[in-house]
């Protein structure tokens, strides 16, 4: 696979391998870019903004139409294409299409609906015989990072609504799992004039350095860890940022709780993608009372779950991205157990596979909660009431998203005004999104929100008109 810089492939004699968890193959390889291939995309981007700019609301919406169609019926090639270099289980890498083309359709249609609004001159004195209004105009060039976990839903989560406003694109994925997002922006970049969305693979420490220091990037949209969420923030300057930092997202299980509901909702929670999800399930907070019951249903089902070849349809959990990231969930995990938490099931690693693995009688002091695990794993953290609950849940420095099971009002609200995070979700677990939602953390989870409306608003400047 190649890179994509003014419309054209870019080829490099360095190369990086991008290997298949699953089985340690080669699955191709990508350009090891440098800062002449940034620079070399920043301007081709900046070359395109006239175009862009020029065409209508009208025709970018058509055309954005179009990438979803060329998209849609590339669907089937995408998803194997994700599984193969993620291991996410192809059933998942085919949810993870259909999230993609259901946002791509929701940028084509906002980005008919981009405007300003009247302002009342004459509320003011010196306003009295004057009208005005604003417009809402491209910021001109978005430069968006994202990881391997979901390379082409958060890829799109950033490109479509920046080319729904008239934005150019420069564009970084992965070095882990860049293959289908370099598929997808070659595609979007044939419907659109050359130099509208560019695509560089490389290092982020060169790349991204030269992304996030050049005066000729007007916003910067980052999904990925807050070490490096923070060194961009220090280095951007004057530019807009979107930052999605991860978070540590917790799972208060109430004693007036749907068990049955709640199980379901840790299960998919916790192992969604190996646990590899910024907001998935990494501490269940359950009632003292409620917490046996709650723990022999949740082993029960955790022991159920199919781990395997994720091209094969039956299976629900493939492997991490790669067998570093396993040992350190095996890392986590063990220094847990050596400081008194009980190990109920799972806690094997084979390469890069690490079981399901649910862990009781957690400390809220353990590494293993305190920061953010990236693995399917169920920590219990055991509590007498709510209070203690919300206390634990806001407990770390993280806030993107909680969940809570309850059957009472009270405790919802109460969950809803004291639970410190961007989304609280009643009777839902934390990995619940829907694509045209507010999506957005509070404290070291990042700043700004995605989400194809609110993304739009962020990649658009007002500019004031007033007639005297």
């Amino acid at each position: 696979m190649k890179m994509l810089i003014n419309g054209n492939s870019i080829d490099k004699e360095e190369k990086i391998a991008v290997i298949n968890p699953f089985n340690n193959q080669t699955v191709d390889h990508v350009p090891l870019g440098d800062s002449k291939d940034a620079r070399d995309a920043i301007h081709a981007a900046n070359k395109a903004k006239k175009s862009m700019n020029e065409m209508s609301s009208r025709k970018l919406s058509r055309i954005l139409y179009d990438i979803h169609q060329e998209l849609k019926e590339k669907h089937r090639e995408m998803s194997e294409l994700i599984t193969l270099e993620t291991g996410k289980p192809i059933r998942d890498s085919r949810v993870e299409m259909d999230r993609s083309l259901q946002t791509l359709l929701m940028a084509a249609e906002e980005s008919k609906r981009i405007h300003g609004e009247t302002v009342p001159m004459d509320a003011a004195i010196a306003g009295r015989s004057a009208f005005g209004f604003t417009i809402k105009i491209p910021l001109g060039v978005v430069a968006a990072i994202t990881p391997f976990n979901y390379p082409v839903n958060l890829a799109i989560h950033k490109l479509a609504p920046a080319l729904a406003a008239k934005n150019t694109v420069v564009f970084k994925p992965s070095t882990k799992a860049p293959l289908a997002a370099l598929k997808m922006a070659q595609i979007i970049g044939r419907h659109l004039p050359d130099g509208s969305v560019n695509a560089i693979t490389g290092s982020g420490n060169l790349l991204g350095d030269e992304i996030v220091t050049s005066n000729r990037v007007n916003k910067i949209s980052f999904t990925g860890s807050v070490p490096t969420g923070l060194s961009i923030a220090q280095k951007a300057g004057m530019k807009k940022l979107t930052l999605e930092l991860g978070g540590n997202d917790p799972l208060l299980v109430l004693d007036d709780a749907d068990l049955d509901m709640a199980v379901m909702g840790a299960v998919a929670g916790s192992y969604l993608n190996a646990g590899q999800v910024c907001i998935a399930v990494k501490r269940i907070i359950v009632h003292e009372k409620v917490a046996d019951q709650f723990i022999d249903q949740l082993v029960a089902h955790t022991k159920k779950l199919k781990m395997g070849d994720p091209l094969d349809p039956e299976t629900e959990m493939g492997p991490l991205i790669d067998e570093g990231a396993a040992i350190h969930v095996e890392h986590r995990v063990n220094d847990a157990i050596e400081n008194g938490a009980q190990l109920l099931c799972g806690g094997n690693r084979k390469n890069a596979f690490y079981d399901a693995t649910v862990i009781d009688h957690v400390d809220m002091g353990m590494e293993l909660v305190q920061k953010e695990t990236f693995g399917p794993v169920s920590p219990i953290i055991r509590v007498k009431n709510l209070d203690e609950a919300i206390e634990v849940a806001n407990g770390t420095p993280y806030g993107l998203q909680a969940g809570i099971f309850t059957s009472s009002i009270e405790n919802a609200k109460r969950a809803v005004k004291e639970i410190e995070a961007g989304s609280v979700l009643i009777n839902k677990q934390s990995t619940f999104r829907t694509d045209n939602m507010p999506f957005g953390g509070f404290k070291m989870s990042g700043m700004g929100k995605e989400g194809v409306k609110y993304a739009v608003e962020d990649m658009t400047r007002s500019k004031m008109v007033v007639i005297g």
